[in-house]
Parts: C-alpha cells; sequence; structure tokens
C-alpha cells in the first residue's frame, strides 16, 4: 500500500504540479527531471501529429493545453502511437475551452489524425488485378484504408494564414486514402462524388446500381452521370480507393 500511495503521489504530480507538490522523500532535482521529461515526451509527440493545430497556438497557450490533457485525461492505451487519439477524445469529452481555442480546434485535429491513422492502420489491401484502360468490373470494393470525411471548415486549407472564425454554409468533403505503396493521399471532393462513395459501401459495390440510385436521389436520368461517374471509379481503381 505505501508504494501504491507513492506511486500515486508520484503520477499526480507529473500530471498536475502545480496542484500536487509530489512524494516529500524524492530529491526535488530528481523529480523536476522526471517531470519535465514526461512532459517534453508528450508534448513533442503531439506537436508532431498535430503540426498545423500546433502552429496556430503561442507557446504558453499549447503547454496550457498540452497539461491540461494530461490533467484530465484518463488514457486507456499505453502506447504512443495512440496518443494522438486520445488526444482527439479529450477534446471531445474532456475539453472546457478557452477564448484561445479556434472554432476550429476539433475538426482541425480530426483532420491531422487521420493522416496519421490510416498510415499506422495494419489493414492491407489485395493485389490489384490486371484490367484494360477505362476497363470497370461490375462490382468494387471500397477499401478499408480510404475514408470520406465531411467537415463543417475547410480544414485542408487552414493554416497560419488562414483561419475561418465561422462554418462554411456547405460543408467540405474530403477523401483520404492511402494506396498500395503505403502513401496516403488526400482529394477534396464535391457531395455527390461523396454519396457515390458512400452508395457503393452500402450496396456491395454494384457500379450500374450505384450509379442509378445517385441519378435518381439527384433527380436525372442515369445517362446524364454515367460518364462523369464511369471517369471516377476508374481514378479510384488506380488510386486503390476502389479495389
Amino acid at each position: 500500500m505505501e508504494l501504491t500511495q507513492l506511486q500515486k503521489q508520484l503520477s499526480d504530480h507529473v500530471r498536475d504540479p502545480e496542484a500536487n507538490p509530489g512524494p516529500a522523500d524524492i530529491e526535488r532535482r530528481r523529480l523536476d527531471i522526471y517531470r519535465d521529461l514526461f512532459f517534453n515526451t508528450v508534448d513533442g509527440f503531439l506537436c508532431t501529429a498535430f503540426p498545423v493545430t500546433r502552429k496556430l497556438h503561442s507557446d504558453e497557450n499549447w503547454r496550457a493545453l498540452v497539461r491540461d490533457f494530461m490533467r484530465r485525461h484518463q488514457c486507456a492505451s499505453p502506447y504512443f502511437v495512440q496518443l494522438a487519439e486520445e488526444f482527439l477524445e479529450y477534446l471531445n469529452g474532456e475539453r472546457d475551452g478557452t477564448a484561445a481555442d479556434p472554432p476550429f480546434l476539433i475538426e482541425l485535429a480530426h483532420y491531422e489524425w487521420v493522416e496519421l491513422a490510416l498510415d499506422i492502420s495494419t489493414e492491407t489491401l489485395p493485389p490489384a488485378r490486371p484490367r484494360g484502360q477505362g476497363e470497370l468490373p461490375a462490382a468494387v470494393e471500397v477499401s478499408p484504408l480510404a475514408w470520406s470525411l465531411a467537415y463543417q471548415f475547410p480544414v485542408h486549407r487552414i493554416g497560419p494564414e488562414f483561419q475561418p472564425q465561422e462554418a462554411d454554409g456547405q460543408p467540405t468533403f474530403l477523401l483520404v486514402y492511402r494506396n498500395r505503396e503505403d502513401e496516403v493521399g488526400f482529394i477534396e471532393i464535391n457531395a455527390a462524388t461523396a454519396r457515390l462513395l458512400a452508395l457503393l459501401d452500402e450496396n456491395a459495390g454494384e457500379i450500374d446500381a450505384c450509379i442509378d440510385l445517385l441519378a435518381a436521389e439527384m433527380g436525372v436520368a442515369s445517362s446524364a452521370v454515367r460518364g462523369f461517374a464511369n471517369e471516377l471509379l476508374d481514378q479510384w481503381l488506380s488510386q486503390d480507393i476502389l479495389i
């Protein structure tokens, strides 16, 4: 029990040194080194995972954000590669928010996390099947490494020179994917394109049926969208967005 209490005092101090002085029988110099080492490790990983988010914060505000994360959030995973996802959970559920938080903070952080999540995913794709130029199979499958995303802010354009304070009237649709060469790509798409991808996912990838459904939802004849859709599907197959 004494060891458990000592560990609790030490961890409380590491998380929130201002509110918790730490074990009295540990030399202050050693305690400071360990506390700073732990903070700098978490800080460094979050800076790498969320580079744009970091750039938009002053040093003082960023350190306060990292400290608040360490103080409030109980990580469920011991793996550092999952720390970015833990940070997202904190932003969504435990962050009270301050005047320093931009209105797009959660969406921007999610967008930055997606690249890391796809990069470290253990999902694999089957070998590509040979096909002629423009030749489409009867059915396809949406790659598990292709994510269709919708945001209220244009997160892919946000940076130090562009920080919108109000959401756009229309959602921003983005398609993020990892191909067979393990390269992560980003494509801005429109609502119709996002809907076609969703229909393929919902209807076993039956191309003709999905094109007919998309045309019906748009209130046009299938012939009006078939050429555009076939060209898009051919491109997606080449990019490993479809398999």
